[in-house]
């Protein structure tokens, strides 16, 4: 089984590319299957997670030509319901997203509960609330069966109880070949709705308001090929800038929207790192300790769930006592347990986490216990004496392109070990 061997200390210095939004490419995808024609994806990201959903495409019927490492081409004509790999499809949250884009096309659909990372209880009740409001029969046992009586969505008022990205993504794909509108109130905002919203606008649809808490779909009859390109990935951005400021260095971030990450700016400024932003790269500069901060997650333009277990890290290293509060999840702090390992002093109540910065972490034999929390053991294994094994290391791998590639060529001491033979898999140059 192969894990991260890490050996703490290297400051890192240089310059790292940050590759598309994973969180909009996971999306985008499914949606490519309600598209009557060949599209063209740019900047996406090559991760486990996309992979995966691209195998599904193919397992139903579409074909999936890779014109290079981020440009995939997808021809859905001849696509169907049918056939779907429901053993990916169990393995992956975003799995749902083809309830929405196969009713929209088919009126029927079938597919897995969603797997991935498991912090904590994430229903889909709003997903239901949305395909029953526009009209589809939906059934969930161990699988989520959905048909149209009528053949084709209507468009409807949908209202969530609770602000939800997956949500308001699957309604809205879902949408684009409704007959008539469809209103999305409190709507999630976050950047990768906008740019699924473009996406689809650029294939023939007709989405409105996406970025604001209420999203106006107009059915149109059908989609057409097109060309698209994904954003920047905020929250790899996000890491690499957490991690400069945790471990130390001056590193330029390319290929990033300077206002996607203007929450994690503020805080990492906060806690005395330096930010310089230009046009489409941020410049981290951090030197000595860094200081405590408070920090709330919240849905966007809030500080992201996401980067709670990264800024967890850096603040776990920082001078002073500071406060977490976890405002999206009920049990996100799996990983505090790893991070004690490492010798931190953390406490959890709840939603709350108490940080008593340490001067310095131990290297310890840690697990990934999902996506982001995974990364998060990487900075910390990067920030801590002696060395320091990550296990479970196909979460990380979920959703970072070639991180430990990344890594080394910022200098840090990061190999991928295959254990028990303890053979070394080069990335340095990779990617």
């Amino acid at each position: 089984m192969e894990r991260y061997r890490i050996r703490g200390g290297n400051r890192l210095h240089g310059e790292v590319e940050i590759s598309g939004a994973k969180n909009a490419a996971v999306a985008i995808i499914p949606a490519a299957l309600m598209v009557n024609g060949k599209c063209r994806i740019e900047n996406l990201p090559r991760i486990s997670d996309t992979e995966a959903l691209l195998l599904i495409l193919e397992s139903l019927g579409a074909k999936v030509e890779r014109i290079d490492r981020s440009t995939v081409e997808i021809d859905t004509t001849n696509a169907t319901w049918m056939g779907a790999d429901y053993d990916r499809m169990r393995r992956i949250r975003a799995s749902y997203y083809f309830v929405g884009s196969m009713l929209g096309r088919f009126g029927v659909a079938r597919t897995t509960m969603p797997g991935g990372c498991n912090f904590g209880v994430r229903p889909i009740d709003q997903h239901v609330k949305g395909m029953n409001a526009l009209g589809a029969e939906v059934d969930i046992s161990d699988f989520i069966t959905a048909h149209v009586p009528g053949g084709r969505l209507r468009g409807a008022s949908v209202y969530l109880d609770k602000v939800s990205v997956g949500a308001t993504m699957n309604i809205m794909i879902a949408a684009v070949l409704a007959e008539g509108r469809t209103v999305i109130e409190n709507a999630a905002r976050e950047p990768h709705i906008v740019d699924l919203a473009n996406f689809l606008n650029s294939m023939g649809a007709d989405v409105r308001g996406a970025g604001t808490d209420t999203i106006k779909v107009n059915g149109v009859e059908q989609l057409h090929g097109g060309v698209y390109t994904i954003i920047p990935d905020q929250i790899e951005a996000g890491t690499y800038m957490a991690a400069t400021a945790a471990i130390g260095g001056e590193v330029l971030i390319k290929n990033v929207i300077p206002k996607h990450l203007d929450c994690i700016t503020a805080k990492l400024r906060e806690m005395g790192v330096t930010v310089e932003e230009y046009g489409e790269s941020v410049l981290v500069r951090s030197a000595g300790r860094l200081r405590r901060a408070n920090v709330k997650t919240q849905p966007y333009p809030g500080f992201p769930t996401d980067m709670q277990p990264q800024i967890g890290v850096a603040l776990a290293v920082a001078e002073g006592t500071s406060v977490i509060t976890e405002g999206v999840w009920d049990h996100r702090y799996k990983y505090i347990n790893e991070l004690r390992k490492m010798g931190a002093a953390v406490t959890v109540d709840g939603r709350v986490a108490v940080v008593e910065g340490v001067e310095t972490l131990r290297g310890a034999s840690v697990n990934a216990c999902d996506l982001r929390a995974g990364a998060a053991m990487v900075i910390a294994g990067l920030c801590a004496r002696g060395v320091t094994l990550v296990e479970d290391i196909q979460f990380i791998e979920r959703g970072y392109e070639n991180f430990v590639g990344k890594l080394r060529l910022l200098g840090a001491d990061i190999r991928i070990i295959d254990e028990p033979d303890g053979t070394e898999r080069d990335t340095a140059a990779a990617g």
